[in-house]
């Protein structure tokens, strides 16, 4: 199939700058963007023993949730339709529906059935009970969770922490990542790396127990620092100073960002960086978690 034929291992390319130079660090960008042209970044390691899953058990559809701008569903409509499995989305927003952006669109187009709920009903996403009622009014598909992040998301994950390494020759001192469910940073850690995980989201202290939760009895030697300074407002949410700043990253280093995920996380990078958070020799992993697709047309 030619989804699990990615290109792999995914470029590793050195950043440097003046800033980065007077800090004495050395910054590297995991261009996972460049994984698969319409499923791309954590959203391809996430799903990639999901969909094997599913087809081993001759699943014929599978039913996931998501937001508005989602990469998962984004991603999850274009595997399913290059594996010949229908989608199923479950779209926070009632009051979205026939409001459709480039996003949705998408999905619609790759097949995928959208169902616009409340946003008080979407809250029962993680409910055993709602999960069972709605996996019979829509037949039994296989379901997976909002973001992808499940144990066989963290899998797939950690597969780019064993690639990073051999690729440095070393363990990294940190692997960089936006959080939105914090999946990623569940899977790095349980790669066995350091993690620096930018919340994406307003009030993401919660992440902490989420990804404890999501490793369970998982033994991993990976540390977590989580960093919620740098959302700017919330999920999906912005302003011009980072909108100048994902402009400037791309003129500076030919790399496009977006601005619900990677450009926070590069934003908050940087101002660690300038503000001497880390020693002289620290070497730091960025991953580009991909995601171009919600990007703002500037």
């Amino acid at each position: 199939m030619d989804l699990l034929s990615p290109s792999l291992p995914t470029p590793l390319q050195q950043l440097t700058n003046a800033e980065i130079e007077k800090a004495g660090v050395q910054l590297f960008i995991k261009r996972d963007d460049l994984i698969h042209p319409t499923v791309s970044g954590n959203k391809w390691r996430k799903l990639k023993y999901n969909l094997l899953e599913a087809q081993a058990r001759n699943e014929q559809a599978i039913l996931t949730f998501g937001g508005a701008y989602s990469n998962h569903l984004y991603a999850t409509a274009a595997a399913g339709n290059a594996s010949g499995l229908k989608t199923i989305g479950i779209v926070r927003g009632l009051e979205l529906e026939g409001k459709e952006n480039a996003t949705l669109q998408f999905c619609r187009e790759q097949g995928m059935q959208l169902h616009f709920v409340t946003r008080e009903e979407y809250r029962q996403r993680h409910s055993e009970e709602y999960l069972e009622h709605i996996a019979v009014h829509f037949g039994n598909p296989y379901l997976i969770p909002e973001g992808g992040t499940n144990e066989l998301a963290l899998k797939g994950v950690a597969e780019m922490v064993y690639e990073i390494k051999d690729q440095l020759g070393a363990t990294p001192d940190f692997i960089a990542t936006a959080a939105g469910t914090g999946g990623t940073a569940a899977g790095i850690l349980l790669g066995g790396a350091d993690v620096l995980a930018f919340s994406a989201l307003k009030g993401g202290d919660f992440l902490k127990e989420d990804i404890r939760q999501l490793l369970n009895d998982y033994q991993h030697p990976g540390n977590l620092t989580l960093l919620t300074d740098y959302h700017f407002g919330g999920y999906a949410k912005w302003d011009n100073e980072l909108l100048v700043f994902m402009q400037d990253f791309g003129a500076g280093f030919n790399i496009q960002l977006e601005q619900v995920y990677t450009a926070k996380m590069f934003y908050g990078l940087f101002d660690l960086i300038q503000k001497g958070y880390f020693k002289a020799e620290t070497t730091i992993v960025a991953v580009h978690t991909g995601g171009l697709q919600g990007l703002i047309k500037m």
